[in-house]
């Protein structure tokens, strides 16, 4: 599906709110609500928008840590990578996991309870002997910018 300018705005405009109703997208992008209704049904379908989810504030909830980790693995198989990777998609405290270029192979973004937690995730990931050879842990102190994603601003303007 090659998309056109007013996908790329429908895409844009449910980025920044997601919870709109079709009526107000419909007009935001200059289209009556049926046609737009169709046209966010079509991005659904081709995989283009694959869910909405609130953004929370972490800090409110009380005590918890976010660790960035670096992780390097022993070997550099396609049955490692999946292996490693099979492991930490069953993590709940792990909400990101990047594929990543450099002096490490994976940068894991880990939200927990606190460096207690975090620790035994870790000893229980080495524990399972899925292949890491080494990692570092980088703990946050303070986040003074956290922006939402907002992965099509570039194209959007």
């Amino acid at each position: 599906m090659k998309l056109d300018s007013i996908d790329i705005t429908i895409l844009c405009e449910l980025q920044k709110n997601g919870r709109m109703t079709n009526t107000e997208l419909a007009k935001l992008v200059n289209l009556s609500p049926s046609p737009c209704l169709m046209r966010v049904k079509k991005l659904h379908a081709e995989g283009y928008i694959f869910g909405y989810s609130a953004q929370i504030n972490l800090a409110k909830l009380g005590r918890t840590v976010t660790v960035f980790t670096e992780i390097t693995l022993q070997n550099h198989r396609q049955v490692d990578f999946a292996r490693f990777l099979a492991a930490i998609d069953t993590l709940e405290s792990a909400i990101e996991c990047h594929l990543v270029s450099g002096g490490y192979d994976y940068l894991v973004k880990f939200v927990t309870n606190g460096l207690v937690e975090y620790q035994t995730i870790m000893e229980r990931l080495i524990d399972r002997d899925i292949g890491i050879d080494r990692y570092l842990s980088v703990v946050v102190l303070k986040s003074p910018i956290v922006k939402p994603h907002r992965l099509l601003e570039a194209i959007c303007h």
